[in-house]
Parts: structure tokens; C-alpha cells; sequence
């Protein structure tokens, strides 16, 4: 698979399994799938790059509000999704074309132990910096499925934090391409005065990463809407 191929089809079924399974809606779809959902928020006027990602993330709230209990990877298994443990046990899906991976907030100290989901019968990946994500989120009604995804503005602010932590500057690169077409779609939607207030809102260490993320992918006209 090309790295331009996302496997759109694919992942639309996994959201379409969810969905009927009721356990869509308490998740938040985070990552770089955001982008391709973003346009139908913005009522259909906006035009993001085309993805170019395998790798799909479910963000658990804590606690899950799910009622009763699914097992994920039986729920996903006929479309070839084989369960991989890592860590210290953590738990993610997997398949020729899609990764599957779920997400906690990491709190205090932080930990590498995985955090047990018994709704869906996995154990979720302690991250940091997520929180953000799940902050303030919106609702997304696109191809007959309503999600939840973190506000465009969290999204953006949360990938220009990461992207200077990234393992590889490829990575972190294409973190901030992003940020910066999203935020730019906030503005074009008449919402500036969000991403200052979130901005402001913010640490101050995250708040330098912010604009030193800006700074590095030439983004001289947001940088001046925060400074």
C-alpha cells in the first residue's frame, strides 16, 4: 500500500461496526482520520489535504460511558483484524491496510501500565497530552454516522504541542502541516478569536510549542493572530 492510500472504505466499516455496536459516540476519534471528517463540521466548504495515514485512534474518556459490554477484536475479526499486545500489555488492532490503537489520557507521573477496558475488552495505551483532545469536543455527522472528534482548534493546538516530540522529523513535520490547515479552516470559518482564547488558555510551555511549531512550517500569519 502506497503511503497516499488510506484505507477509507476500510475504516468507515470499523466506524460503521461501532456505530451499530453503540459504542461509536462514547469514543473520541482522534489523530490524522480527523482531517478527513473536519469538512462536514465546517458544513462542507472546506477542502483538507487527502490523508496519508494506516493508523486510526480511539481516545477512552474516562469513565467510558458505554452501556453493557462488546469485545472489539471479535466485533472486528471477520474483516481481518488480529489483536497485538505491546508494552507491558497494552492492546491494538491490527490488518494489512489499518491499525487500530486505543488511547488513554495519561494522569499524574504518568505510567506505561496499561489501563483495563472491560467494556470493550481491551487494554487501552496511556498517552500524553490527549487530554486536550477530549477538553471540549464536537459532534460530526458524516456518511450517515455521528461521531465525536476534539474541536478543530484542540486538534490543531494539540498536534503543533506533539510534533517537536516526535521521533522522527518526518513525523513531526506532517504534524504540523496539519495543525496549520486545520486552524487555517477555523479561521476561514470565522472562529479566530477561538484559537486565542484556547491559546491563551493553555501552559505556557505548551503555549512555546505552540508557536515554535508555527514558526517552523512558516506559519508567520498564525503566529501573529497569538502573539
Amino acid at each position: 500500500m502506497r503511503e497516499s492510500d488510506a484505507p477509507i472504505d476500510l475504516c468507515l466499516e470499523v466506524l460503521r461496526r461501532l456505530d451499530k455496536a453503540g459504542v461509536l459516540r462514547g469514543l473520541v476519534l482522534i489523530g490524522s482520520w480527523c482531517a478527513y471528517f473536519y469538512p462536514d463540521y465546517f458544513g462542507g466548504e472546506t477542502t483538507l489535504s487527502p490523508l496519508r495515514t494506516r493508523d486510526i485512534d480511539f481516545l477512552i474518556p474516562t469513565p467510558l460511558k458505554i452501556e453493557g459490554e462488546i469485545r472489539v477484536s471479535e466485533l472486528l475479526a471477520d474483516l481481518g483484524f488480529v489483536p497485538d499486545r505491546f508494552g507491558e500489555g497494552c492492546v491494538r488492532l491490527t490488518h494489512p491496510e489499518l491499525i487500530i490503537d486505543f488511547l488513554v489520557a495519561e494522569k499524574g507521573r504518568g505510567t506505561d501500565k496499561p489501563y483495563p477496558v472491560k467494556a470493550l475488552g481491551i487494554k487501552a495505551q496511556p498517552l500524553r497530552f490527549v487530554s486536550l483532545l477530549s477538553d471540549d469536543v464536537v459532534e460530526v455527522k458524516s456518511r450517515g454516522l455521528c461521531m465525536t472528534l476534539p474541536h478543530p482548534v484542540n486538534f490543531g493546538l494539540q498536534k503543533l504541542i506533539i510534533s517537536g516530540r516526535r521521533a522522527g522529523e518526518d513525523k513531526g513535520a506532517k504534524d504540523r502541516l496539519q495543525a496549520v490547515e486545520v486552524l487555517r479552516a477555523v479561521i476561514d470559518h470565522g472562529d479566530a478569536d477561538v484559537i486565542r482564547r484556547k491559546f491563551r488558555a493553555l501552559p505556557a510551555g505548551w503555549r512555546k510549542s505552540v508557536l515554535d511549531g508555527l514558526k517552523m512550517t512558516g506559519a508567520d500569519d498564525l503566529r501573529a493572530l497569538l502573539i
